[in-house]
């Protein structure tokens, strides 16, 4: 299960970020790969978030947003650039929470998913450098967070899934239910087509891991 969970650490920043139909390339994040490390070069969404774990195709194969680029920049205010960056930090805390997870318990759908997780923190990391916004997550360790709100959210659901399996799915439950609110209420509002497409992908991607935690 650990080489499971090293391998997810090591996704792509660079190449083409597979949203929908409308075609604008990305940079590269040189160095600045989905947790810290260096940048791979391939495409943002290489596969791995399929329906859903135990909803028909599972995890793997072609990507559900099908083959397509971002969509056009729009333009964000100070509060919504804010948002996003305080998106960065909820994936990353998923993906360090389920990482754990698996390393704890017996069962294969936090590593799935985890691996899930660093596509969402590699396109959202894309839309911060396109908003010159400062990535609150580069350089940052396994459950280290710069927001103090996160941080204690992360240590409090890890103690909470020690305990037993169940404790531990609850609280990846708490978290994608957490994830479709602010993701719900950062739609609002939003004149920026790229971020919309985003939002959007990733709320959906979240009800489908809330349906395999509870399921």
């Amino acid at each position: 299960m650990r080489s499971i969970i090293r391998r997810t650490a090591t996704v792509v920043a660079a190449g083409a970020l597979g949203l929908g139909g409308l075609a604008v390339a990305v940079p590269a994040l040189a160095g600045n790969g989905p947790f810290g490390g260096p940048a791979a070069s391939s495409t943002i969404f290489p596969g791995g978030d399929g329906p859903g774990y135990g909803m028909g195709n599972g995890y793997g194969g072609t990507h559900c947003m099908g083959a397509g680029l971002i969509a056009e920049q729009g333009a964000l205010t100070g509060a919504q650039k804010a948002t996003l960056a305080s998106i960065a930090q909820r994936e990353k805390l998923a993906h360090d929470l389920y990482a754990a997870f698996a390393d704890r318990h017996d069962a294969a759908v936090f590593a799935h998913i985890a691996r899930a997780e660093t596509h969402h923190l590699t396109a959202v990391r894309t839309l911060l450098q396109r908003y010159g916004v400062a990535d609150p997550t580069a350089q940052r360790p396994a459950g280290s967070f710069t927001d103090s709100a996160a941080q204690a959210t992360y240590d409090r659901l890890l103690k909470q899934g020690d305990g037993s399996l169940s404790a531990a799915l609850a609280a990846g439950a708490q978290i994608e239910h957490d994830d479709i609110a602010a993701l719900s209420a950062a739609l609002d509002g939003l004149d920026a087509a790229d971020v919309e497409q985003v939002y959007s992908w990733l709320l959906a991607a979240s009800q489908r891991h809330l349906t395999a935690f509870t399921s």
